[in-house]
Formats: structure tokens, C-alpha cells, sequence
């Protein structure tokens, strides 16, 4: 099929080998064996010497971050390798955007050249089986999209039939030791659901119960699974409100199987959606429940009925803005009634208020008009010091300063801007000479990425001085603005207070640190 390389010796070979286990359905052709059988055999025809073999087994031709793939991306870009040869084009990828973008761009600016066996694809030679790689690619593409549908219809298909396809079962419960797609219950694991579900009905809160649970050493569904945690925190580990209500909510613990609660974007995009709960497929009596259906009825019912009566959203002036000091989390809001009957508003930390008595932060308490009041009367301080006429007498002397300082910086921008001007003629001379054959390519692309490299350092620095020179008095006459509207006001505005604080963070011995937008306005406070 191939005609004898010339030159073998100039050339460092990666064998590239992907199978998926959609892949696996096509037979023994596939395999990896296979397919290194049949690439040793090639390089050994052309006297080709192999840099190294790169496998990635149970990898999907629409990922490209498969780990051998980037592997040999960066033994490409090492310069350790510059031939990748496959068995067909769909091994490379079946995406074709992907696919062209490495056949069409990459391979050909970093100088690798590209064999596809079984297509015939050779970019190191002019053929027409070149000129319809695009189409082959398109064609991967169309049935790595097939092969999505028809594996999602399968699994829709268990879903519906009661099977289970995920990839860890509900905490309480593991897979069947010997039924595929069987969940049965993990005994160790499904008394502290049973615990959970008695204590709901016995009266107690969700929050109440994490409290429980958490001072009782009892781990998190996650931490018991031994799942990975993106964001270590001091709450890792434990259980939260949040995470004893969604226990309390899920049909799996009466028998029935609840799948289908997320869907991802496209067969492309590992990012999932979460489905309405009316979209979710449920099947009943699939499994033994851990618990029976009146106990969970009652749980439900109880759930409900707080809800209804507590209300989540309020509107209050720092809403978005108050954080704890010691955990840097937001600060929840709590609605109490005082000894007349009236509703108060308290800010507490939301980390303690989920985790309490976990050793996780502390309470916070403190009303939100004592907060309110403090803020409003330490912003309208700073504001007045701000426009002070001896505050604005330095400030104006500040400002010749620094008018001083950007006519000095004139020069140095003026001198910039000539060397980018000489360096760019420089490139363009350079060009010139590479048409001429004055110089080779390789000398062209040296110096020339050195150039450029240089040129846009050079560049970096012109904008970092023209922001310098205008921001500092963009900045001051905004805050100067904000200052005077927020004092002329006759309540203090929400609207206002966004503008010039950036946070308020409220410590544990109730001081509270502000935190404004504008550095003149920091400098004061």
C-alpha cells in the first residue's frame, strides 16, 4: 500500500493505539494486540525507528484528554518525536473538529508527519486519500454520535426495567456480589439511615440530626464511600443538613430504584444538567427497603410541614456582602422572635450553623441592625474624612505627584514604542530574507520566535504604563462621586453600599472589618 520512506532515519515514531469499549463490539480486529501487530510490522517494512508506544485502552474517541495521548502531545513538543502513525483515522479521534484541528494545524506546525494505515492518509506525500481526510473525519464523528444514542437508549432501557447502571449505590446500600446491575443493602451502613429516619419522625431537624451524627464520629455518605474531596475544607467528612434532608427525600430507601436525575450536555461534554424531578425514572420494588413506606410517608410529611413554615428569603440591606472573618463563608440569615413577638433578624455563620458542635467555627450571633447600623456609620465616617478640605488639600498634592511621576513614565512609554517599531521592521526584514533564501527556516523560526517573544514583553509593559496613567484618576473622581451621593442620601442605599464595599467580614468577638472597592477609601478606614 505505502511506497518505501525515503529517509527513515530522520524520523522518531510514536505508535498511537486507542480502543473504547464501544470499540470492542467491531471483534478482535480492534484490539490492541491487533493494532500494534499491525503498526510493528509496518515500521519494521520502512526501517522506521519507534521513539515509543502509546495505548490508551477503554478511552473514548471524543476525549482527547486521553493520559498516552497527551503523553505523546508532549513528546511532540519536547521534540522527541515527529511521526504518529495509527491504525485508521477514528484510533486519532472521532471528533472531527479535534481531529482536523491536530491534522490540519498541529501535526503540520510542529513538523510531524502523520500516517493513517488502513486510510491510506500520508501527510508526508501529496495523495488524494489526503484530500478527503476531512470526510473521514466527519464519518468518525457521525458514528461516535451514533454509538452515544444507541448507549444511551440501552441504558434508558435498564433504567426503565429497574436496573441498576450507576456508578456507586445510594449510601446504605452496595452492588449485589454476584447479580450485575442488583443493589442489596450494606448492612453496616443502613442502621444510620434507619437512625436518620427515626430521629425525623421523633421531631428533630435535619440540622439537628447532622448535629447528631457528626458528634457521634459517624461519616459523611462521601467519606464512607471513600470518594475524593475537590475542596478540602474543615466540614470535610461530615454530615450536613442539606445532606440528611436529601436522605430523607429518596424513594431508593422504600424499595424503588430513582435514576435519570442528571443528563449530560452532549455525547461530547462531560458536564451533566439536572433533570426536573418529572423527568426522573422511578421504578417500584426493585430492591429490599431499608425502610418501610409509612415511616418514610411520615418523614415526608414532616419535611413539609417546615417548610411551609419557615421561610428561606429575605431582604436585607448587606445581603451578598457579610462574610465570617474566621472561615471566610457567608453569613446566614435567621429570623427570631424576640419577647414582644416581633421578627429579628440575626446573622450566624452558616459553616457552624451546618456543622454545630463539630468543632467547625463558631456561632457569630449578632443582629442584622446592629450590623447594619455599625456599617452605615463606619462608611459615612470614612466618606466624610474623604472629601475633609485638608483630606482634599493632600489629596490634590498627591496628585501633582503623581502627574510628575506619569511625565516621567512618558519617556520610557515613547521609548517602547520605538524599540516595538524597530523590532517589528526587524521581523519584517527577516521575512524578506527567508523569501530570498537568505536565510534557511530553521534560522527563521529561531530568531524570529526570539523576536517576537522580546516583542511582546515590549508590549506587555506599554499597556501596564497606560493603565498605570490613566487609572488612578478614574478611580479617585468614581469614589469621589459614590462618596458625595452616598452622604447626600437620606437613607443609606443598598445600591450605594455595593459600590464602594467590597465585603464585610464579622469576627468572632462581633468586630467588623469592611472592606472598600477604592484604595483611597481603605486608606482611611
Amino acid at each position: 500500500m505505502y511506497s518505501e520512506i525515503s529517509s527513515p532515519m530522520d524520523y522518531h515514531a510514536a505508535l498511537y493505539i486507542r480502543l473504547s469499549k464501544e470499540d470492542e463490539n467491531e471483534g478482535p480486529s480492534q484490539s490492541v494486540t491487533n493494532q500494534e501487530s499491525l503498526l510493528r510490522e509496518f515500521v519494521r517494512q520502512q526501517r522506521l525507528n519507534v521513539y515509543d508506544t502509546y495505548i490508551d485502552d477503554g478511552w473514548s474517541g471524543t476525549n482527547f484528554d486521553r493520559p498516552d495521548f497527551q503523553r505523546m502531545i508532549a513528546d511532540i513538543e519536547a521534540k522527541r518525536v515527529n511521526m504518529v502513525i495509527t491504525k485508521d483515522l477514528s484510533r486519532l479521534g472521532r471528533d472531527y473538529i479535534m481531529t482536523g484541528h491536530y491534522m490540519e494545524r498541529y501535526f503540520p506546525e510542529h513538523r510531524v508527519r502523520y500516517i493513517s494505515l488502513l486510510d491510506g492518509i500520508d501527510t508526508g506525500v501529496d495523495s488524494t486519500a489526503n484530500d478527503i481526510t476531512p470526510f473521514r473525519a466527519i464519518m468518525n464523528d457521525m458514528y461516535a454520535k451514533d454509538i452515544s444514542k444507541k448507549i444511551k437508549s440501552v441504558k434508558r432501557d435498564k433504567q426503565r426495567r429497574g436496573l441498576f447502571i450507576g456508578g456507586k449505590p445510594v449510601y446504605g446500600y452496595k452492588m449485589h456480589p454476584t447479580e450485575k446491575n442488583r443493589i442489596v443493602i450494606d448492612e453496616e451502613a443502613a442502621p444510620v439511615v434507619r437512625r436518620i429516619f427515626a430521629l425525623a419522625i421523633s421531631g428533630m431537624s435535619c440540622r439537628r440530626i447532622a448535629v447528631e451524627l457528626n458528634s457521634h464520629g459517624i461519616p459523611s455518605p462521601a467519606a464512607y464511600a471513600k470518594l475524593p474531596v475537590s475542596k478540602p475544607g474543615p466540614y470535610s467528612g461530615l454530615w450536613s443538613s442539606e445532606r440528611v434532608s436529601a436522605t430523607l427525600q429518596n424513594e431508593t430507601y422504600i424499595g424503588n430504584m430513582v435514576q435519570g436525575r442528571m443528563v449530560r450536555i452532549s455525547y461530547k461534554s462531560k458536564k451533566c444538567l439536572r433533570r426536573s424531578p418529572e423527568d426522573w425514572v422511578v421504578v417500584e420494588g426493585t430492591h429490599e427497603p431499608i425502610v418501610d413506606a409509612e415511616t418514610f410517608n411520615k418523614a415526608q410529611l414532616l419535611i413539609s410541614s417546615r417548610r411551609s413554615t419557615r421561610s428561606r428569603t429575605y431582604d436585607f440591606l448587606l445581603k451578598g456582602l457579610i462574610f465570617c472573618h474566621e472561615c471566610g463563608y457567608p453569613l446566614a440569615v435567621l429570623n427570631r422572635k424576640n419577647a414582644k413577638g416581633e421578627d429579628v433578624l440575626y446573622f450566624v455563620c452558616r459553616t457552624y450553623q451546618r456543622f454545630t458542635k463539630a468543632g467547625v467555627c463558631t456561632c457569630h450571633s449578632i443582629k442584622e441592625e446592629t450590623v447594619n447600623e455599625a456599617v452605615a456609620a463606619k462608611v459615612r465616617e470614612v466618606c466624610r474624612a474623604y472629601i475633609d478640605p485638608d483630606r482634599l488639600r493632600s489629596i490634590a498634592e498627591e496628585a501633582v505627584e503623581s502627574a510628575r511621576r506619569a511625565k516621567s513614565g512618558e519617556f520610557e512609554l515613547q521609548a517602547l514604542q520605538a524599540r516595538i517599531s524597530a523590532l517589528s521592521t526587524n521581523l519584517d526584514q527577516m521575512y524578506m530574507d527567508r523569501l530570498n533564501g537568505l536565510l534557511s527556516e530553521e534560522d527563521f523560526q529561531r530568531i524570529y520566535q526570539k523576536v517576537k517573544a522580546d516583542r511582546a514583553v515590549l508590549e506587555g509593559r506599554v499597556k501596564s504604563l497606560i493603565k498605570q496613567a490613566e487609572q488612578p484618576e478614574d478611580a479617585a473622581e468614581k469614589a469621589g462621586s459614590l462618596v458625595r451621593q452616598f452622604l447626600d442620601s437620606a437613607l443609606t442605599s443598598r445600591e450605594l453600599l455595593v459600590s464602594l464595599i467590597e465585603r464585610v467580614e464579622l469576627t468572632e468577638e462581633k468586630e467588623i472589618i469592611i472592606k472598600f472597592r477604592f484604595h483611597e477609601l481603605e486608606a482611611i478606614s
